[in-house]
């Protein structure tokens, strides 16, 4: 796919040499915009071609990111685009030594309970939502998954569901609920199919968008899940990507190995999925603090028979 450019016909050398960088590295188009976009950033603040910086600018750049408010998540970002430019692009490895990442702080992924889950695909919107969120949630999926599924990817018979170069470029299968299957066989009759005409049967989208040829976007799929919570009337703060930390947490919660868990969300490492342990809201009401042992009467242990066994 070609990255879209805002100024198509005004394309500088150094911005053509990255674009072609990122593309050899086979970074995907989000990943290359926005690189493009921190890159951008960096120069507007420069006022001149960022093959020009100094190392002393490179950190009042970095200072001027924290001062003006900006997050440590967008900093970090930021950065790691105008360090690409700086180690690939410029072999200017000088500028590069000189951007640092600030750790940021580990938060809990928020999560709904069963009862909020239940809520919220009751009241979802339609039939489509219903089953796009069903899916969010009964197999774990990122929402990038759940809008780039094709008819071919789904697996009756064995009820498994085919997940192909998701994040990190990597396959996988995840379980397909029964539930989940007769939602989507429902959604399959009443699906528009004005794009079908010369499409395989296994390539077409199983939730296609309102572009031709292409499927849902994850933020027409975001709204899906704002309407469905607001009518759920769901207080805390949560958004669709809560459905997938929800999906985890349960699994934990029911005992299940973390091992499988992670190998259903495609984690590589298992500290990522061992993070749900700190939510996992069942786990920890059932763990007794020592302060209940404290009230708790100690028993006694039982009197052994102190008497030697008489000599042979």
């Amino acid at each position: 796919m070609e990255l879209p450019m805002s100024e198509p016909n005004v394309v500088s050398p150094l911005r053509r040499t990255m674009i072609e960088d990122m593309t050899a590295r086979k970074l995907t188009v989000h990943t290359q915009r926005s690189h493009l976009q921190s890159c951008r950033r960096f120069a507007a603040w420069l006022k001149r071609s960022p093959d020009t910086a100094t190392p002393d600018e490179v950190r009042q750049f970095q200072l001027h990111l924290i001062e003006s408010g900006t997050s440590i998540c967008n900093r970090n970002r930021i950065m790691t685009g105008v360090r690409f430019l700086f180690r690939v692009t410029l072999r200017r490895h000088d500028l590069a030594a000189e951007v640092w990442h600030i750790k940021e702080p580990v938060r809990l992924p928020p999560v709904l309970s069963p009862e909020e889950v239940k809520r919220v695909l009751t009241m979802a919107t339609s039939l489509k939502a219903r089953a796009m969120l069903s899916l969010a949630y009964g197999c774990g999926l990122r929402s990038s998954e759940v809008v780039r599924l094709r008819a071919g990817d789904i697996d009756s018979e064995q009820k498994i569901i085919r997940i192909l170069q998701s994040k990190g470029r990597k396959d996988r299968y995840v379980m397909l609920p029964a539930e989940a299957l007769d939602l989507l066989r429902q959604w399959w009759k009443a699906r528009p199919s004005a794009d079908d005409a010369g499409v395989a049967l296994e390539h077409r989208w199983l939730f296609p968008g309102r572009s031709d040829h292409r499927p849902l976007t994850t933020r027409q799929f975001g709204r899906l899940f704002k309407e469905a919570a607001q009518a759920a009337g769901l207080r805390k703060t949560v958004s669709l990507h809560s459905l997938r930390h929800s999906f985890a947490t349960h699994l934990l919660e029911r005992g299940r190995d973390i091992r499988v868990i992670a190998a259903l969300l495609g984690h590589d490492r298992l500290e990522t999925t061992a993070r749900y342990s700190r939510v996992a809201i069942g786990l920890i009401a059932g763990i007794e603090s020592p302060l209940d042992a404290l009230s708790t009467p100690r028993r006694r242990p039982a009197k052994r028979d102190q008497e030697k066994p008489p000599a042979p």
